[in-house]
């Protein structure tokens, strides 16, 4: 062999690892950034307490806005006429 094949080895190999590197790099980014989410104590009670909202919600529209609408009687559209 002579020099100049050497040296076209040597690059080779040195663009091998170099993409090997980088490849291995790419794979660790991956592997970290998709870790299961486990939520702390903080996020389980902003969960639950929002869904504590919610169902408290719907109760209560379920109670005050179900009988305004069977209701009878007019609306005056003020608390104070009636």
């Amino acid at each position: 062999m002579n020099h100049w094949q050497h040296e076209f080895l040597a690059e080779y190999h040195h663009q091998r690892i170099q993409e090997e590197l980088k490849q291995i790099r790419l794979e660790r980014t991956v592997t970290a950034s998709s870790r299961v989410y486990r939520p702390r104590l903080f996020e389980r009670t902003m969960f639950k307490f929002a869904n504590w909202m919610i169902s408290t919600g719907k109760h209560l529209r379920k109670r005050y806005e179900v009988p305004a609408v069977n209701c009878d009687h007019p609306s005056t559209g003020s608390l104070a006429m009636q």
